[in-house]
């Protein structure tokens, strides 16, 4: 039986990208206030929360993943005061805050790394991770960050290397000592304090790396393009210490004491499965994670879909998984996943298919539009790893752009001024206004099917069956109270059978390209509800 109070248990979540939300002062950013200001938007869809990314105080060296001060809000972004609006805003539209926490790395502008800098014996020295040069100067070992180049930046003050697995403006967080682990949970319960419902946590798996400081082995040869020598490795000394689970249950305990919270974690890497399920694992730990089966996926197939969903069996002390197609980081899925021709029926259908899979959907901010990834050209060009690895490297620009809430608008009613990122013609053309006009539009078919998702058991929560994954048809059998939902799918251009052994009855809950029961059309989907599901709507 679920708990009442695990409302997160199988809800919607909306993810914001502050800066491309809605600017209200018209610097070309987005901001707090326009948040508070847009939030009936969100809320509209149904969604049960919403994430947002970090708004805290950077440099923006890595657009606010790299953060001076975790405690408080960088000015482009407003104030404290209007967080708490958006605190307030939300609670009277009956939405939850999820806020990011950053673990792995702070900027290397923020306080603790300037004192750690100082000496070898100062009382941050250990703050961060430190080592000392090979004898010929060279870096302690082999390993590469992720946006390029050796893990280590030499530092003169203390004679050492320190090391980043990012940027070389986010110093790597010592978070195997256990006042850096102190100081972080101050951090988290500033923020509960403050009224938010949980966390969703960056990059978790990086928050601890072998003190050995061993080399990592060499990756196989696959014959796969790398751009980056980061990719030429396996990652197993440089991340993912097993110190990391003690810390987990230190933080889900303080986020467990307050009440209706929920803590999602980021886990990526060759060995993401073991490791979500690892960080998930009974209710001393965080209540939900996700990776990146879908996020960088080439293509979307049935087999990919049914593997992904049989690796979350529901059994006792297995964790919760959550999805997501696209995010700040990921590029747009219409664009990677099919042709240009079929875009709006693709979309169409991947928006049921998001919302059939057992766990927790994410929503990244215009994917209810269909946005697709803007072409930004090389000099409009804000992302750090995109300029280092340009052409080669797919820009996370293209899905940052600034969300269209006017389609007449020159930029998309988003600001008054000059947007931060540029708007393609095609994205102004799915705005929000436009799409609200249109009842037959991605929006409207969203908001409709997250909300049949959120008053149906066996969508929100129950068990999940693969019947069948072929080459393009795709059946799950979703089940709760002694209801039962089929949920089918053509992920091809072409008609398909409907498949054998599977009954064409039942009440249709929704429908998408002229899906009807017993034919599956080009990109086709279809929810039946095979029974009647118990009185109250909950699971028994």
């Amino acid at each position: 039986m679920t708990s009442a109070s695990e409302w997160w248990r199988g809800a919607a979540i909306y993810q914001i990208y502050p800066r491309s939300f809605a600017d209200s002062n018209g610097d070309g950013i987005g901001d707090l206030r326009g948040i508070a200001q847009r939030l009936d938007h969100v809320a509209s869809l149904g969604v049960e929360a919403v994430w947002i990314s970090p708004f805290y105080a950077s440099p923006m060296a890595d657009f606010g993943y790299d953060i001076s001060d975790y405690c408080a809000v960088d000015p482009i972004f407003g104030t404290l005061e209007e967080f708490d609006a958006v605190i307030a805003r939300a609670r009277e539209l009956g939405l939850k805050i999820i806020v990011d926490q950053v673990y792995a790395h702070t900027s290397d502008r923020h306080a603790w790394f300037a004192k750690s800098r100082q000496s070898r014996d100062n009382p941050h020295a250990e703050w961060y991770v430190w080592a000392d040069p090979r004898e010929d100067g060279t870096p302690p070992n082999n390993w590469q960050s992720i946006f390029g180049g050796p893990a280590w930046r030499w530092d003169a003050r203390r004679g050492q290397y320190y090391m980043h697995n990012f940027l070389a403006e986010q110093p790597q967080l010592n978070c195997h000592n256990p006042q850096v682990q102190d100081a972080l949970l101050a951090v988290a319960k500033f923020w509960l304090d403050r009224g938010v419902s949980g966390f969703r946590i960056d990059a978790l798996n990086h928050s601890m790396h072998d003190p050995l400081l061993r080399d990592n082995p060499a990756a196989p040869a696959d014959g796969k393009l790398r751009t980056r020598p980061y990719d030429f490795q396996i990652q197993r000394y440089n991340q993912s210490h097993p110190d990391i689970q003690p810390f987990i249950e230190r933080l889900q305990a303080l986020i467990a004491s307050y009440p209706d919270t929920y803590s999602l974690a980021e886990v990526g890497g060759l060995n993401a499965g073991s490791e979500m399920k690892a960080f998930t694992q009974g209710p001393a730990r965080l209540n939900s994670a996700y990776g990146f089966d879908f996020l960088y996926a080439e293509n979307l197939t049935p087999s990919r879909i049914a593997a992904a969903q049989d690796f979350w069996p529901d059994e006792p002390g297995m964790g919760w998984p959550s999805w997501a197609f696209e995010n700040h980081d990921a590029p747009r899925a219409v664009s990677r996943w099919c042709a240009a021709e079929h875009r709006d029926a693709f979309a169409r259908m991947k928006a049921m298919l998001l919302l059939s899979l057992r766990g927790n959907p994410i929503l990244f901010q215009g994917e209810e539009l269909g946005l697709e990834q803007d072409e930004v050209p090389f000099e409009r060009l804000q992302d750090p790893e995109a300029i280092a690895n340009w052409p080669l490297t797919l820009s996370r620009d293209g899905v940052r752009t600034p969300l269209p809430w006017k389609a007449q608008d020159e930029h998309g009613g988003f600001t008054s001024g000059q947007p931060w990122l540029p708007l393609s013609e095609g994205n102004l053309a799915r705005a929000i206004d436009r799409q609200e006009a249109d009842h037959a539009s991605l929006l409207h078919l969203t908001r409709h099917l997250v909300h049949l998702r959120r008053d149906n058991a066996a969508l929100r929560r129950g068990t999940c069956e693969v019947l069948l994954a072929d080459e393009t048809r795709l059946v799950l059998r979703r089940k709760a109270n002694g209801g039962s939902v089929l949920a089918l799918f053509n992920i091809g251009a072409s008609d398909a059978a409907w498949p054998d052994g599977v009954s064409a009855t039942g009440t249709v809950l929704a429908a998408v390209n002229d899906t009807v029961p017993g034919t599956l059309p080009a990109w086709g989907a279809i929810w039946l509800r095979e029974e009647a599901e118990s009185p109250n709507g909950e699971e028994a």
